[in-house]
C-alpha cells in the first residue's frame, strides 16, 4: 500500500536543495574587527562545528524526504519543524560567536553573512509553501508570524548574542531608533489616513458625476507617474516661500524640508490606487441587488451603506493595503529631504559604509510592510466573507 496519497511536492525539494548549496558555499557569518570592516568570512562547519552543519543539513534533508512523498500529517511535521528551525536560526550565530570571537578585543562584533540570509530566505518560503498546501487560515499565517518574530527577539536578548554587530548598532542608537518608529509610522500611517478620505470623495464624486472621472483618474494617476525624489525637491521651493512669507508655519514645522514635503508628497502618492480601488468597487455593485434594496423599500442611503458600501469594502481594503505598504518604503526616502524614519539609518550607514547600520533601517521597514500585508488581507478575507 503507497504511503503517500498526494502527488510529490517539488517547489520544497527545490527550495531545499536551494538552501543547502548555499549555506555550504557561502560565508554564513563574519568576525569583524570593528563595525567598518567586513572582517573574516565563516562557512556553515567553520561558523557553527559539526553539530550546527549536521543540524542544518539534516533538516534539509529531512524536508525534501516529507515533501517528495507527502501526506496531510507529513506537512504538519514540515510545517513545526520549519517553523522551529527558523526561530532558533539565530543561534547559530551565537556559535560562531563562541568559536571564533576573540575575547581580547572590546570592538570585535559578529556580522551576518550571506548564507545565513539565503537560509533564512529559503525557509521562510518553504514554510510558506507548506502552509498553502496545508490550506491555513489567514490566523494561523499571522500567529506563525508572530512566532518567529517571538522567537528572534528572545534569541537577540541573550548574552551570547550581544556581540552581533547589528544588535551593538541598536545598542548604540536605542533612543533613536524609537523616535525613527515613531516618525515612520506617523508619516506613513498619516498619509494614508489622510488619502482614504480624499480618495473616497474624489470616488464618490465620480460616482455621481460620470463626467469627473477622466479629470480626476487623469490628475492622480499624473501624480503617480512624477519620481519620488522630483516630487520632493519640486515640493522644496515652494513650501520654503510659504514659510518665509508666513513665519507663524514655521512654528509648526511647515518648511521646506522636513515632514511637510514628505507628507504631501506621500498623500499623492497614495491617491491612484485608493480612488481606483474605491470607484470600481462602487461601480460593480450588481445592479439587481440595488434593485433589491430599492423594492425593500431603501432609500438611496440606506442603498449605499447597507449595501454597496459592505459589499465594496473588500475591494478599498485592497486599494488601502497596497496604499499602505508603498507610503511605508516611500517614507524610507523622504529621509534625503529631512522628514526622519528609519531611512535615516539606512543613508548614514551607506554614506559610513555600515552596512549593519543600514540593516538597521532596512530590516524594519520591511517588517512594517509584511505587518501591514497580513493585517489588512486578514480584514480584507474577513471582509469578503461576510
Amino acid at each position: 500500500m503507497p504511503v503517500s496519497t498526494q502527488p510529490p511536492n517539488r517547489v520544497i525539494p527545490a527550495l531545499a536543495l536551494s538552501a543547502l548549496a548555499c549555506v555550504w558555499l557561502l560565508d554564513f557569518g563574519l568576525v569583524q574587527p570593528n563595525r567598518i570592516v567586513s572582517g573574516t568570512g565563516y562557512g556553515l562547519y567553520a561558523a557553527t562545528g559539526w553539530l550546527g552543519a549536521v543540524v542544518v543539513s539534516s533538516l534539509l534533508a529531512v524536508a525534501v524526504g516529507l515533501a517528495l512523498r507527502p501526506t496531510h500529517k507529513r506537512f504538519w511535521v514540515l510545517a513545526l519543524l520549519l517553523i522551529t528551525a527558523l526561530m532558533a536560526l539565530p543561534l547559530l550565530l551565537e556559535m560562531l560567536a563562541q568559536r571564533k570571537l576573540p575575547e581580547d578585543s572590546a570592538y570585535a562584533r559578529i556580522g551576518i553573512g550571506a548564507g545565513f540570509w539565503c537560509l533564512a530566505f529559503f525557509l521562510a518560503l518553504m514554510l510558506l509553501e507548506t502552509l498553502g498546501q496545508l490550506k491555513a487560515s489567514r490566523r494561523l499565517q499571522l500567529s506563525t508570524v508572530l512566532l518567529i518574530v517571538a522567537g528572534w527577539w528572545f534569541c537577540a536578548t541573550r548574552e551570547g548574542l550581544s556581540s552581533l554587530s547589528l544588535i551593538r548598532e541598536y545598542a548604540n542608537r536605542a533612543d533613536q531608533f524609537t523616535q525613527a518608529l515613531t516618525t515612520h509610522l506617523s508619516l506613513s500611517l498619516g498619509a494614508v489616513a489622510i488619502s482614504a478620505v480624499l480618495a473616497f470623495g474624489l470616488a464618490l464624486a465620480m460616482v455621481r458625476r460620470e463626467r469627473l472621472r477622466r479629470p480626476l483618474l487623469g490628475l492622480v494617476s499624473f501624480m503617480q507617474t512624477i519620481p519620488s525624489l522630483a516630487l520632493f525637491g519640486l515640493l522644496i521651493a515652494p513650501l520654503g516661500a510659504l514659510s518665509a512669507a508666513y513665519p507663524f508655519l514655521q512654528t509648526l514645522g511647515i518648511r521646506g524640508i522636513g515632514w511637510a514635503p514628505a507628507m504631501l508628497a506621500l498623500i499623492a502618492y497614495s491617491l491612484l490606487p485608493m480612488v481606483r480601488n474605491t470607484y470600481v468597487a462602487l461601480m460593480e455593485v450588481p445592479e439587481p441587488v440595488v434593485d433589491a434594496g430599492r423594492g425593500m423599500g431603501m432609500n438611496e442611503r440606506q442603498i449605499f451603506f447597507k449595501l454597496k458600501l459592505p459589499l465594496a469594502l473588500p475591494v478599498i481594503i485592497e486599494g488601502v493595503r497596497i496604499t499602505t505598504i508603498q507610503a511605508i518604503g516611500l517614507t524610507a526616502v523622504a529621509a534625503l529631504i529631512g522628514a526622519g524614519g528609519f531611512g535615516t539609518f539606512i543613508f548614514q550607514g551607506l554614506g559610513q559604509a555600515a552596512m549593519d547600520l543600514v540593516l538597521l533601517g532596512a530590516l524594519p521597514t520591511v517588517f512594517l510592510a509584511l505587518a501591514a500585508d497580513a493585517i489588512l488581507s486578514a480584514l480584507k478575507f474577513q471582509g469578503a466573507s461576510r
